[in-house]
């Protein structure tokens, strides 16, 4: 059996906020922007990656949800509770100066972890925590 990743999804409550940050900042590619029934779905990926697409989603991607559970979801992203991803990179150091002089709002600086990766961390203009792992030598 040969399984991959396809897709995966990150909440945003603004998506033109969002394309400003995955698309400008870090340089994903807009594959997709659909709409369907006040929602909006907005596909991007790394052109290292065309097997892969993250879906910029609404907190509750569900037109049947209640305005209650639109809410909670609403103000858990607020909060900066719901999960994102977790990137890739060649040169950790490279990409948090990057992310930081376009304005990015830092979370953790470039450091060292004894499960052997250097990572950084940012949120992302919805409030999701995204952290750039670069992989150490040895």
């Amino acid at each position: 059996m040969d399984i991959k990743l396809s897709q995966c999804f990150i909440a945003v409550d603004d998506h033109d906020k969002a394309l400003g940050f995955y698309r400008d900042v870090l340089g994903l590619e807009v594959r997709n922007d659909v709409g369907f029934e006040n929602m909006r779905w907005v596909t991007v990926g790394a052109p290292s990656q065309p097997d892969v697409d993250i879906v910029l989603e609404p907190p509750l991607a569900d037109p049947n949800a209640s305005p209650a559970d639109r809410q909670a979801m609403a103000e858990l992203l607020a909060k900066g509770l719901l999960r994102a991803v977790i990137f890739a990179t060649e040169d950790c150091d490279a990409t948090f100066e990057r992310i930081r002089a376009a304005g990015g709002e830092v979370l953790q600086e470039p450091i060292d972890q004894p499960y052997g990766v250097r990572d950084c961390a940012f949120r992302d203009p919805a409030g999701n925590m995204l952290r750039f792992t670069q992989r150490r030598a040895g």
